[in-house]
């Protein structure tokens, strides 16, 4: 009786003004939401209708001239699906690395009892403000014999401060002392207890590093195009670029040429491949990010508020 009561007192309390303010807010969210979604969704549409149409305009909010010639010529070139699987693996090996190096020094500069974690904590934040450039970078890691390989990509960002720092504060707010003592008491020695304890009650800081170290690894342009030289080593962003500005290339060529029939019908049939290719590039780049997000985005939502707010 007095639970409902409570609820009836909640209910009557909402006057115009609250239902006014909840109004708007979903107005503007909605609005938002609309901001964000419609441009990934026209690319899509696009990807799968007629260029000519496209450009005419004629496409808004759904497919005209349903065709999949975009993506066959996607998936046709051996170089896009050698770089999206080079892709694949730079990510995946990048991630490890970035897990496999942050998470330990997080933990270890969680501490409260590691000596000197507050000088080392300085230097760490010091890289953020302070870099040595590209051309002692580029010197450093062609001495080391790391030029037109994978590990020019990885390593020299194994380490992400601004990463390191959000795991840190996640680990001093949710992995107490007590819980330290407690496996002391039971024989477990620090690494054991990173391992077996640690990891498997931080899924959610994890699994955030995971989205922001795998989004920025797919997304790497130009580390690649400085340091990787081989085109069967390239990854999708650098093979994406070199098609685009082929296809520029070749419709310059086409302009300079005497306009005939058959060159402007040739011209008309360039354009409208890039076009195809274009709008189905961006959804074959972006496919895999836009399936890792959905599994782990509750994940997402609390490690960043807990990494970001507490501490």
């Amino acid at each position: 009786m007095a639970k409902e009561q409570g609820l009836s007192l909640v209910a009557v309390r909402r006057t115009s003004g609250d239902k006014m303010y909840d109004a708007i807010i979903f107005v503007v969210l909605t609005f938002i939401f609309i901001a964000v979604a419609y441009p990934l969704y026209f690319i899509i549409i696009s990807s799968i209708s007629d260029p000519v149409k496209v450009s005419s305009g004629q496409v808004i909010f759904w497919p005209q001239g349903f065709t999949p010639d975009g993506y066959k010529k996607v998936f046709e070139n051996k170089m896009i699906v050698r770089g999206f699987l080079n892709s694949i693996w730079y990510s995946v090996l990048g991630v490890l690395i970035n897990l496999a190096v942050t998470l330990p020094t997080a933990y270890a500069l969680s501490r409260d009892d590691f000596f000197g974690r507050k000088i080392i904590s300085f230097f760490y934040i010091i890289t953020m403000f302070i870099g040595g450039g590209l051309i002692p970078t580029y010197l450093v890691i062609r001495d080391m014999g790391m030029l037109n390989t994978v590990w020019a990509l990885v390593v020299p960002g194994a380490m992400g401060v601004y990463n390191m720092m959000v795991a840190r504060t996640f680990f001093k707010t949710n992995i107490p002392s007590e819980l330290l003592d407690a496996a002391r008491i039971d024989g477990c020695g620090d690494t054991r207890f990173f391992v077996s304890i640690v990891l498997p009650i931080s899924s959610a800081i994890i699994a955030i590093l995971v989205l922001w170290c795998g989004v920025g690894h797919w997304n790497s342009y130009f580390s690649a195009l400085i340091y990787i030289f081989s085109p069967e080593k390239q990854p999708l962003q650098i093979v994406l670029r070199s098609i685009l500005l082929q296809n520029t290339d070749n419709l310059l060529g086409a302009r300079t040429a005497l306009l005939t029939a058959e060159a402007i019908l040739e011209r008309q049939r360039m354009e409208a491949l890039k076009e195809m290719m274009k709008y189905s590039l961006i959804v074959v780049a972006n496919l895999p990010v836009m399936i890792l997000y959905p599994f782990i985005q509750k994940h997402f939502v609390k490690g960043v508020t807990v990494g970001s707010l507490k501490g």
